[in-house]
């Protein structure tokens, strides 16, 4: 029952993230927003999202991944409905931060339980619950689509998402890992996460991961539309073809994962995604670009559900817990990606073009193949001969 009760965390996470997610012009209307403050306003989630992450695993180490994700639920299913109240930029930011803050303590709480899943079971489950995350945001985005269609308000519609998330949450939540934290021996017993070459290396993977994410969601679509003149509702497709192929490849990532084992997963995926990329924006092609989107996706979907379990491996103490600390400060930088990615990409494109903006993305994304091989060699350093001979780096 935990593994459904933590695999239904992240889908409400994905589920209600995109129903307002989805929604922005309405919200960008309700405000009065111009492109220009609108994306000062969509900054408000990602600082909250960065700030907050560290904070949200110290919480988690003292209190348990359980108490923390149902916080995250408590705020997340109040701050939503109440984006319908900003009159201007600057309070839809406020409520974004809050939002963005309320992200980052459900996903350190949901990761941090769905690596206590995996250790209990002894299997690679991570891609399989990020799986619901990409299912949730399926759901929302297509929930968003339905209800404007419906002729219904943004009021009434995030309401009632909110409200079907809390009464699954309600039913389901007791059942998430509850850890009670840490101990006063393993506080005394701890390893200083910021000097450790090997958690450094495997957020620069999560980092590189979202900055290709991040282009993808945001960037996209105008790809389609002004280098490969192809209309809106088709430039659409291309987002729609990534984040189908990360599903399902998320989906069937416990025999991948089984079969390669990590590292050669994350190497493996990151060759994929770039050679995806690449293919995209250097074949003048519609049907190129759509499946090398496609690539990007399938390629990525390992990055972050392989590098929270790895992470949290890092952290494991004799006792069988332990990571929430590795895990906080991994989805820290991975936080910056997603913060710094799409101006980044914005800023070559000004200078260039899009086409050139992504092909760098393309060598970024390339970039995770070597931190990838530099990160087993730091975990295989780290571990002591006993330790080797006990568990797998």
């Amino acid at each position: 029952m935990s593994r459904a009760a933590v695999f239904a965390v992240f889908l409400f996470n994905g589920a209600l993230f995109l129903s307002w997610a989805a929604r922005m012009p309405a919200l960008a209307a309700q405000v009065g927003a111009t492109e220009g403050t609108l994306g000062l306003a969509l900054l408000g989630a990602s600082i909250g999202l960065a700030l907050t992450a560290p904070f949200a695993a110290r919480a988690c180490a003292t209190l348990g991944a359980r108490k923390l994700v149902t916080a995250g639920v408590a705020v997340t299913v109040v701050a939503v409905p109440s984006l319908t109240l900003a009159d201007t930029p600057l309070q839809l930011g406020l409520i974004l931060f809050v939002l963005g803050s309320c992200g980052a303590t459900l996903d350190v709480g949901m990761n941090v339980a769905a690596v206590a899943v995996t250790r209990a079971l002894d299997r690679p489950l991570m891609p399989q619950f990020h799986a619901g995350f990409s299912i949730g945001g399926l759901v929302g985005s297509l929930g968003a689509a339905a209800a404007a269609g419906a002729g219904w308000g943004l009021q009434r519609h995030l309401i009632t998402a909110a409200v079907v998330g809390v009464v699954a949450m309600a039913v389901l939540i007791r059942h998430v890992p509850g850890a009670t934290g840490e101990t006063p021996e393993a506080r005394e017993d701890r390893r200083p996460v910021l000097r450790r070459p090997v958690l450094w290396l495997l957020a620069g993977i999560t980092l590189f991961s979202a900055i290709a994410e991040g282009a993808a969601s945001d960037w996209s679509a105008l790809f389609f539309v002004q280098e490969r003149q192809v209309g809106e509702a088709a430039a659409a497709a291309g987002y729609a073809g990534f984040s189908v192929a990360m599903a399902i490849a998320r989906l069937g990532g416990e025999p991948a994962q089984r079969r390669l084992g990590p590292y050669r997963l994350l190497a493996g995926g990151a060759i994929v995604a770039a050679t995806g990329l690449a293919l995209a924006v250097a074949v003048p092609v519609p049907a190129a670009g759509y499946a090398g989107f496609a690539l990007v996706g399938l390629g990525l979907a390992f990055c972050f559900p392989v590098v929270m379990d790895l992470a949290g491996d890092a952290g494991r103490r004799a006792d069988g817990t332990g990571g929430e600390r590795e895990i906080g400060l991994v989805t820290t930088v991975a936080y910056t990606g997603f913060l710094a990615g799409p101006p980044l990409v914005g800023g070559i494109a000004h200078a260039s073009s899009l086409s050139v903006s992504l092909g760098c993305v393309a060598l970024i994304i390339a970039l995770i193949v070597p931190t990838v091989f530099a990160a087993r060699a730091a975990r295989t350093r780290e571990l002591s001969p006993r330790e080797a001979g006990s568990r797998q780096p």
